[in-house]
This record gives C-alpha cells, structure tokens and sequence, in this order.
C-alpha cells in the first residue's frame, strides 16, 4: 500500500523509518520531508499550513493512508478534509485537536472531567493578568493559548516577570495569534514525563513512556525549546503507574471528548508532573512527540501501520504494540542561536561515520541535501538516537557518534538522561 506522511522534522523521519520496515507499505511518500527522509521516502513538495496545499499533495500520490506528523495541519482541519474526500488519515478532528491547539481549552475540559491539572487562569488583557496574579504565588508559568511551536511558555521567577512575559504574549509582537490569550499557570515541582497513548474514540492503547529535555542547555536552565533530546527505558514508568494514568488521565479524556461531540481518535500526548501528591496533566498534545518519537519507536518491535489503522477503523487494542526492553536515548543537534535567531546553510560532515555505531540512527530533523553534501536547514537539525540494553550504553552510544558530527555553530545538551542514571 502507498503511504504519506505530512511534515519534516526528526518525528516524520522517525515515523517514515519505523513504516517503511512494514512488510505491506509497497510506496512512502512524506511531504514535504527533508534532506535525510529523502534516503528514505518520495519526497513530495508541499506547505504544511496551506490545506489546499497538502490536498493538492495527496491527490497527487493518492495514497491508502496519510499520517498527520506536525500539530498545524491538526489544526487547520487536515483530517476533517481527507476523511470528506473518502481518505484514509491518521489523526484527530481540527474540533478534537483544540486539546493541543487551545490551552484554554485544554484546562476548561480538564477542570469539567476532573482530571489533574495545575491551579490557572485564563486572560486576554493585561489588566486580567494583573487582578489574576494576585491569586498565585511566584515562581508563575505563563502559557500562550495557541500553538507556538514548543516555544510559547514562559517560567518567570517574579509577578513583575509574569507580566511583562504575558503583556509580550498579548502584544502580538511574540508570537502572533498564538498569545491571543496567555494561560497563567501556578508552577508544579516534580519531574516531566510523557505519557502516549493511541485511541479509536473508545478504546485507548499505551505507548511507553518518555523524558523529554525542553530547555536548552545543561542542567535544565535556557530558554524552552521545542525539545532538545528524549529517552525512554522500561524502568521510567511503573505498571502500577500506567494503570493509574489510563484510568485517571487518557480514558476520562477520550470519553470526555466524546460525549462533547468531539470523538478523539489518533495519538494522545500527555505532557506530566509527576509531583508529590500525584501525576498532573501539564499539557496535550495531539500528535507523536518531537524528539519523543524517536526513542519510542526505536524501542517498537512490532509493525506500526496496523495500529494506525486500528485508531481509524475503531478496533485499539491493548495488544497493538510489542516493545523491547532495551533503553534508547536521543540528543539533538541544533544550530547556533536556537531556539533564538540561527543561520542556516551550514555544510553537516561525519554523518556517515556516526552511523557506524552499534544500534544508533540519525534522524534528519532541519536538513537540505544538493551535490550529495547536508547542509542545516533549521534550529533542530538533527536526532542522534541510539537503542541499547542499558540506558547507560544508549547514552554512550548516542555521544559516540555524535563526536563524529560537525557543522559551524553546533549546539546539544551534554546531560540528556543524566537525572536518569544516576538514580540507576
């Protein structure tokens, strides 16, 4: 069968990889993909925000199924369109994916289902964000409403902060309609998990477990990014602990989603704080996680395409999955000056060397390819990941070949899954 993924980054890399090992898909296309997914799949060309554009796209390929990567298309209502036009597509509703695409809306449901979140506000003036800072104490996390790219949050250790962080957001000068409305959010101590699972509209199947690393530099501190590496282990997340999540976190929501008339069907992020009185939902995505994805699926033994099409056909199973006990950890290269203002165009050598690792993939997040070289072609440029029996050997490997990587200005985090061994 013909298969397209929709976007460009490490995740539809990861996606691309993991699909093209199923046995049934006969063509992959990815649109419109990058320099590395291109070794890997058709790359077709087309603009992730136009729907006319992916459209146009799809009628091109016709394929059997398209799987959704990025939250944008979501939003702007891809699934809705395919699924008029009789095409099979992986993926929520544009109504379902208010979860992710609307902050707001994500804390109003929660707060409706009972499902754990932190104490918030919702304001769309600088006068709202004042009378509400009085109701929290510091430090205070200030959240644009809509999608920023994993860049819209803000952790500002004063009220005064809080503000003039919101008053950004509200400007427009930020981050355009996104910070339309800020979310004013009292700030959770604990540590950030990520928890996924696939839904049919009923029935819901757990993925493992992840880390992801947000900010920037060593030792958590710099600016978010949109995620600067990930791991995953067997040992991240207790039976015990799944089993309280499905039936306190994702059942409620895709059961709430359906009696307000916005069946959930697709992937379901969890972004948690596990604090001492217990997981909180910190945020939903409505898709896989970046670079979260690519840990998992390197951790994936079975085939993912039936399990996408068990989400469309209604038929999730528990079963869907078989998940080896091997760790995997992924770093991200980045260009110089991200998550801020970076060049690209930045000539990438020793890609070939770095692949020679035991158990190591690199996923092309922002490359070109002309003249048989890589060039940088974005802020996150690429996801070393690397699958082994240890953490501890995954995090070695992982660094290894990295060493044999270089491009002017790169940057990556030194301590992805530090936290995590030395608690093994």
């Amino acid at each position: 069968m013909k298969v397209l993924v929709i976007g460009s980054g490490g995740r539809e890399h990861a996606l691309v990889w993991k699909l093209r090992q199923s046995p049934r898909v006969t063509q992959l296309y990815c649109a419109p993909g990058n320099g590395g997914i291109a070794y890997e799949a058709e790359c077709i060309s087309a603009d992730i925000k136009s729907l006319e554009s992916l459209i146009s796209a799809a009628t091109r390929v016709q394929p059997d199924l398209t799987v959704v990567g990025p939250e944008l298309p979501l939003a702007l209502g891809v699934v809705d369109e395919f699924t008029r036009r009789g095409w099979r597509i992986f993926g929520p509703t544009r109504a379902a994916a208010q979860l992710e695409a609307s902050k707001s809306f994500a804390k109003e449901f929660m707060q409706r289902h009972r499902i754990p979140t932190a104490h918030y506000a919702v304001c769309a003036t600088n006068e709202e964000v004042r009378d509400a800072l009085a109701h929290f104490s510091t430090p205070v996390v200030v959240k644009a409403d809509g999608l920023a790219a994993g860049k819209g949050v803000v952790m500002a250790p004063t009220k005064e902060a809080a503000g003039a962080a919101a008053a950004e957001m509200l400007s427009g000068k930020m981050l355009g309609e996104a910070g339309a409305r800020v979310v004013l959010e009292e700030c959770l101590q604990g540590e950030e998990l990520s928890f996924l699972v696939l839904s049919d509209g009923e029935r819901v199947a757990p993925l493992v477990a992840a880390q992801d690393h947000k900010r920037a530099g060593d030792g958590d501190t710099g600016p978010n990014t949109g995620g600067m590496g990930a791991y995953s282990t067997p040992q991240i997340m207790a039976p015990e602990m799944v089993e309280w999540l499905l039936s306190h976190v994702a059942r409620p929501v895709v059961a709430g989603m359906k009696a307000e008339g916005m069946e959930y069907r697709g992937l379901l992020y969890c972004g948690l704080m596990m604090t001492a009185t217990g997981p909180h939902v910190l945020e939903f995505n409505c898709r896989f996680g970046d670079p979260e994805t690519q840990p998992i699926l390197m951790r994936l033994e079975s085939d993912l395409l039936p399990a996408l099409e068990a989400s469309i056909d209604g038929r999730v199973s528990e079963g869907d999955f078989t998940w080896s006990s091997d760790s995997a950890v992924c770093v991200v290269l980045a260009s110089g000056g991200y998550p801020g203002a970076f060049e690209a165009g930045k000539k990438i050598v020793g890609l070939e060397h770095a692949s020679d690792i035991p158990g190591t993939k690199v996923f092309h997040a922002g490359t070109s390819k002309r003249d048989s070289a890589y060039y940088t072609a974005g802020g996150r440029v690429l996801a070393v990941t690397a699958r082994a029996p240890s953490l501890e050997q995954a995090v070695a490997h992982a660094y290894e070949a990295i060493q044999n990587i270089g491009f002017e200005g790169m940057q990556y985090r030194k301590d992805i899954a530090a936290r995590a061994l030395v608690k093994s």
